[in-house]
């Protein structure tokens, strides 16, 4: 995958998931949106890092017993303890929210790690105590028992669904108040500075707006708002 400039990232923390559907839409990806999954509490700033998966199939009572949290090769322990550092995880659940995808030890650890973020279509255990971590957390809503009673962690970095939508090993996650959008890899850096002059541009259109512009010819801009905007642009700049 890309490695993702400095740029690209601090263009991405100050962009909206709206403004990025938008982008994404022109180029014909609709299905980037993750339905049902919203932040714990409201963070400050967006979250921003790619994506390290965890793939999840229906937990088999045989399988899935207490006493295998006990070994290191578990694969929801191990992605807790190598997903790198700036990355999101991103684990599928299946939009099955009778159970926890983590609990607030887990996210303790992703946190003291320097890992991003976590987004789960499934829910999460210790709600209050996750919410009160600096470290933001995305998920179906609060769920008390345990992952092991829906929930069989498979394996890490494999292409895998959340929320609806196609989430590969790198692609970049962002989340903002609104949820979560999966911006393929090798789309970002185009998209971030795309986005980026977008929300400069709606910014001042919406102060037209606000000053009693009316829609037609201001939102979409025609030629004469273009230039208008363009002229207002160079000003700045100068």
């Amino acid at each position: 995958m890309p490695e993702l400039s400095d740029a690209c990232l601090a263009a991405m923390r100050r962009v909206s998931t709206a403004t990025l559907t938008t982008a994404l839409f022109k180029r014909g990806l609709r299905n980037v949106f993750m339905q049902g999954v919203r932040p714990l509490r409201a963070y400050e700033g967006n979250l921003v890092g790619p994506a390290f998966t965890l793939r999840n199939i229906p937990a088999r009572e045989d399988l899935d017993r207490i006493e295998g949290f006990a070994n290191p090769e578990h694969p929801q322990r191990k992605a807790i303890e190598t997903v790198p550092p700036g990355h999101v995880l991103v684990v599928d659940c299946r939009g099955e929210t009778r159970a926890a995808s983590g609990g607030d030890i887990l996210m303790t650890r992703l946190a003291v790690r320097g890992v991003a973020g976590m987004v789960s279509d499934g829910g999460v255990r210790d709600s209050a105590s996750i919410a009160a971590l600096a470290i933001p957390v995305y998920c179906a809503g609060p769920a008390a028992p345990l992952n092991l009673v829906a929930h069989h962690a498979t394996e890490t970095e494999v292409p895998i669904g959340c929320g609806g939508v196609a989430v590969y090993p790198g692609d970049l996650i962002v989340g903002d108040a609104d949820g979560i959008v999966v911006v393929p890899a090798h789309l970002a850096e185009e998209i971030a500075a795309e986005a980026l002059e977008q929300e400069r541009l709606e910014a001042w259109i919406l102060r037209r707006v606000q000053g009693g512009a009316k829609l037609p010819g201001t939102y979409p801009p025609d030629a004469e708002t273009r230039a208008a905007y363009e002229a207002w642009r160079a000003a700045q700049n100068n």
